[in-house]
Order: structure tokens, then C-alpha cells, then sequence
């Protein structure tokens, strides 16, 4: 049976040396936090999704340990320990491959009946890399929901536990006039019986909450906010395994929800593996983006401050979406700063790394339309994305 402790005692456990992986997204851990506080652990490399907006880990660098990151976050900018990867998910999976971390921190639900300690809605890469890891500690939270689709944790698999209660990490993105118009001209695309995949924010939010009126869709993404819970609740979403996801941020009205049979929760094993994803008929994907340029490439990683996100698991789904009836959209504002800054851009002025190249972006769609580049020629391209630009750029980018 794993040691019952409180987060004073954590460091009798952690390894002195070795990567590290310690829950992110919605499971982010205050007792952990709490654990960490004081510690000195110079020789340890953490790890994990962390999420821009709602993870806060700079306290995991006042240990003295180096910081493995997939995502840039504002903490992590200029700190010599942090070691930033821009890399999508099936190379995210290929590099924990290379590099098992032999620790992890996790919060679970409390065990079952038969003592499996359920991930929750934070089931991501820590049900890939469980088999690794010599050392597990848990967070046993009686407030995360046990989900369906993956076994979880033996409790009997722990070395140590911590018992204590915390709400999730909570994320409403909310909506406004221009999301809810790209929202209409995005649905205008999506046929009845689409599986649909949508990335974090505002805008993929908005679009999925569009769709309430369609029927028999079905959800297979590595996300998922409350816009699912609606469909699912629209009665928009097929009636057999309608909600495949590996991480659920939203709102508590969310979490209340994911223990529901609709929604089974797996690893990116299955979420992102490009064999499944392109053996699904009619998949559609929904991400945003900073900038589109006029030759259709999309940049969604960095400001012209810097790097603020990372590549995440869009171009593993723009990848699988190649397949039969496959879409890919990319929506997004057609500027920003009160309009002053267009977020369509030409080459020369774009900013930041190409996130999807221009042969993986079908649709862009903005609150002025929708720009279908398949089958288009450079210059067509750029017309139909210039059409679509903010009325008082368009002249600049027709330059």
C-alpha cells in the first residue's frame, strides 16, 4: 500500500536526479505547488503539457530544477534552466520514448472498486508513460471526476499518496460578435455526420458551439471544452462512442459531465495516432491561429514579443485529415488590436515559425467569409485570402 502523506513530506519520495513528469493542464496540482515549496532538487528535469493562460509552473524552476516544455509560457521566457521543444505531439511521444521519465506526479480520482484511480479528464501522456516510471506519487482528489476509456492507476502503484481536495482548473474562453460570425461561416462547411477536432480558445469554442443544430457528429480530439457538452446536450452528437479526448478544460459545468458514458478519455496513443485519425471518414479540424500569410501558411506559435504556445497536436490532425472527406480549417479573426494589426498577412511580414504549411490548410475563415485554397493557383490563393482580410488592410495586400 503506497505512504499516506501530507505535501510537507513529498520530498522523502521525489528522486534527487532524473526526469520528472507532473500533471498539467486542468489536473495542475496545489498540493504538489505546496510540496515543492522549499525543496531543493538541482539534479531533477521536470516535464508536462503545460497550458498558456491556465498553467502557472515557474514555481517548479524555484527548486533549482530544469523545466522540459512543449509549450512556451510567460515564466518560462529567458530562464537559462528552461528547455523549450517546439514539437507537435508525435514528436512529443517519440521524445518520451528516448526519455521515460522515471518519476511522476498525477492527480487522480480516489480508487474504485476494484482500486484503479482514475486520470480523469486529464488522461494526455501520463497513461503513455506510466509503464516507465519507477517512481509514481499521487494526488488522490476526491473532486476529479473518474472517466471511461482508460483503466487509470492501480492506488497500489503509488509510493505515496496525498489526499486532499481541489477543484480543477477551470477555463471559459467566452465569445463575442466576431467569433460568433466566424462560427456561422464555418458551420456553413460542416456537413451532419462530421467528426470533428478543435483546438484551445475563443474561436475553435465558438465554432463547435455553432453546430448545435447539426446531427450525428462525433468528437475525436486531443481537447475538449464545453462546447462539447453542449452538442452533447443539443443532441447533435451520435449516439455510439460520440467523444473521443485525452484533456478536458472548461468550466465546472464540464467536469460535472465527463464521467457520463458519452465521453471516454485516452493517451495521444490514440487521440493523435495518424493510422486512426486517417482511417476516420468526414474528419474535420478546427484550430485558430496568429497569422495567416498569403501563400496559406499558418503561424500560431509566437508574437512578435516571442514564442507564447507551441505546435501542440495541430499538424498531427491536419496530417490524419488527409484522408477521405477529410477538412481542415483554420479560423481566426481578421485582425487584431482594434483593428489596427491584420492577422492576414503577406510572407515578408509574417511572424514567428510555420505551424501548418500551405498544403495543410483547406478552409480559412474569418467573420468576412470563408477562403477555400484547395485546387487554387498562388495568385488565386491570395485573392481569396485578401477577400477575406479586414476591408481596411485589403488594399495594403493587394500590394
Amino acid at each position: 500500500m503506497p505512504a499516506r502523506i501530507s505535501p510537507e513530506e513529498l520530498g522523502r519520495f521525489l528522486p534527487e536526479t532524473g526526469l520528472c513528469w507532473i500533471g498539467g493542464c486542468s489536473g495542475e496540482s496545489g498540493a504538489f505547488r505546496e510540496g515543492l515549496s522549499g525543496l531543493s532538487r538541482p539534479g531533477l528535469t521536470f516535464t508536462s503539457i503545460f497550458v498558456p493562460g491556465l498553467n502557472r509552473a515557474g514555481y517548479l524552476l524555484e527548486t533549482g530544477a530544469k523545466v522540459t516544455t512543449f509549450f512556451m509560457l510567460p515564466e518560462f521566457i529567458g530562464q537559462a534552466r528552461v528547455e523549450f521543444l517546439p514539437l507537435p505531439y508525435r514528436e512529443i511521444r517519440l521524445w518520451l520514448a528516448r526519455n521515460p521519465p522515471s518519476a511522476m506526479l498525477v492527480m487522480v480520482s480516489p480508487p474504485d472498486a476494484e482500486g484503479m484511480c482514475s486520470l480523469g479528464p486529464v488522461t494526455d501522456f501520463a497513461a503513455d508513460i506510466l509503464s516507465g516510471c519507477e517512481t509514481v506519487i499521487g494526488h488522490v482528489n476526491p473532486l476529479m471526476p473518474a472517466t471511461r476509456g482508460t483503466p487509470g492507476i492501480p492506488h497500489d502503484r503509488f509510493a505515496a499518496v496525498i489526499e486532499t481536495p481541489q477543484e480543477l482548473g477551470t477555463q471559459d474562453p467566452g465569445s463575442d460578435p466576431v467569433a460568433e460570425a466566424i462560427a456561422r461561416h464555418a458551420a456553413a462547411l460542416i456537413p451532419d455526420g462530421a467528426t470533428l477536432q478543435a483546438g484551445i480558445g475563443r474561436i475553435p469554442e465558438a465554432v463547435l458551439r455553432g453546430l448545435t443544430a447539426k446531427r450525428d457528429l462525433a468528437i475525436h480530439s486531443g481537447l475538449i471544452g464545453d462546447s462539447t457538452l453542449h452538442l452533447l446536450d443539443a443532441g447533435a452528437l451520435r449516439a455510439d462512442s460520440p467523444i473521443t479526448a485525452g484533456v478536458a478544460i472548461g468550466t465546472r459545468a464540464l467536469y460535472d459531465a465527463v464521467s457520463r458514458p458519452a465521453f471516454g478519455f485516452h493517451p495521444p496513443s490514440v487521440t493523435h495516432d495518424l493510422a486512426r485519425l486517417a482511417a476516420i471518414r468526414g474528419l474535420v479540424t478546427i484550430n485558430s491561429a496568429i497569422e495567416v500569410d498569403l501563400d496559406g501558411q499558418v503561424r500560431a506559435e509566437a508574437t512578435p514579443k516571442g514564442p507564447i504556445s507551441g505546435p501542440g497536436g495541430a499538424s498531427d490532425f491536419a496530417a490524419g485529415a488527409r484522408g477521405d472527406g477529410g477538412l481542415r480549417i483554420i479560423a481566426l479573426p481578421a485582425s487584431a488590436a482594434r483593428g489596427a494589426v491584420s492577422r492576414i498577412v503577406r510572407v515578408a511580414d509574417a511572424c514567428g515559425p510555420v505551424s501548418l504549411g500551405r498544403f495543410d490548410t483547406d478552409v480559412v475563415v474569418t467573420e468576412h467569409g470563408a477562403a477555400d485554397l484547395r485546387c487554387l493557383s498562388p495568385d488565386a490563393r491570395r485573392a481569396a485570402l485578401i477577400a477575406i482580410a479586414a476591408p481596411e488592410h485589403r488594399a495594403a495586400l493587394s500590394l
